[in-house]
């Protein structure tokens, strides 16, 4: 049985009828069709904290899937997994992954920046300054680029960066 017929929350259900009649009516291919089932139950089991059985969704979901930017989404959630169980590696390079295949994803950048600037503040705190240093001015060089696409979004990055001296800009937008 697909997850999808298992949510017992009137949220989900909701989202898969809508889902449901949006798949039948667009004009796209059956491959592209199960593709975005799978990709829809790997949201809900993400959702549930189902993180394993989430990751084996998106992963056939990207064996299906051809179309660039919807691999990328694919991409990004994997990313937020990995990334909230501390993988923070494996997190990187499905983020990474995400922004080559589609480019105006700030949510990725900024996702990207904020493990920079965990890993740096963890270097600082082990008396590494320099590599943490390094590791703020990555954090900054993604947030920067993160809010170029989203100027309202990221508040306390946009603080973060003109309090460190990171940023020329004083406002994005």
């Amino acid at each position: 049985m697909p997850r999808t017929q298992k949510n017992d929350n009137f949220v989900d259900k909701s989202f898969t009828v809508m889902a449901d009649i949006i798949l039948k009516i667009l004009p796209t291919n059956k491959k592209a069709k199960e593709a975005f089932v799978y990709y829809r139950d790997g949201m809900s089991a993400q959702a549930e904290g189902e993180y394993a059985e989430a990751l084996e969704y998106y992963e056939e979901a990207l064996t299906l899937e051809e179309d660039t930017n919807d691999r990328g989404y694919i991409l990004y959630n994997m990313g937020l997994i990995y990334a909230s169980n501390g993988d923070h590696s494996k997190a990187l390079e499905l983020y990474h992954q995400a922004i080559e295949l589609n480019p105006r994803m700030p949510q990725a950048l900024n996702n990207i920046a904020v493990i920079y600037h965990y890993q740096g503040e963890k270097e600082k705190e082990a008396g590494d300054n320099e590599a943490g240093e390094a590791l703020f001015d990555q954090a900054a060089d993604y947030w920067i680029r993160a809010i170029r696409m989203a100027p309202n979004n990221y508040i306390e990055a946009q603080n973060w960066l003109k309090t460190t001296g990171r940023s020329q800009i004083d406002v994005f937008f």
